[in-house]
């Protein structure tokens, strides 16, 4: 199922220079541009927001520290290094399960969505995007991104509780 779900959306790259540079923006460029939104808001009301940064900037390390936990004991090898796919970018030959990208930008969103609803779809959103986009370009199977979104979620979700009954933020 994997195999065959990768096939059909990274088969959809190399064939519209557009459709391409779209992936290639969304996969390496976008999640620079959410990071910087949240930065954005410190700037606007840095008393206002500046607990939803620190809760979303923990929640999104602390997705990534998870990820590599399960990479350290489940290695899992990325698609273009079993097989003939369409390669949009350079990645370095490293374990791709649970995609890192996934879990910090969905780690990002949630912890967002539960502050704002609005932004909050419009950070998951953006999120769904550059995981297809990892699937598009080549450099992650479909269950990576599922799996990466699943543990960002849930990372998003336990900062979020953990701050709030703390009252550290």
């Amino acid at each position: 199922m994997d195999l065959l779900i990768f096939q059909k959306i990274n088969g959809l790259a190399g064939k519209a220079v557009c459709l391409d540079g779209l992936g290639i923006f969304f996969a390496e460029y976008f999640g620079y541009a959410l990071v910087f939104i949240l930065f954005l808001f410190l700037l606007k009301d840095c008393k206002k927001y500046w607990q939803l940064t620190a809760k979303a900037l923990a929640a999104a390390i602390f997705a990534r520290i998870i990820v590599e936990l399960v990479r350290f004991v489940w290695e899992k090898p990325r698609p273009f290094l079993e097989n003939n796919v369409n390669l949009l970018v350079s990645h370095e030959a490293s374990g791709s399960f649970p995609s890192g990208h996934a879990s910090f930008f969905f780690a990002l969103g949630t912890v967002v969505f539960l502050h704002n609803k609005k932004l909050g779809i419009l950070f998951l959103t953006s999120s769904f995007l550059i995981g297809i986009s990892r699937i598009f370009v080549g450099v992650h199977w479909p269950s990576d991104i599922l799996v990466g979104a699943i543990l960002g979620v849930l990372s998003g979700w336990i900062i979020n509780r953990f701050f709030s009954k703390i009252k550290l933020l």
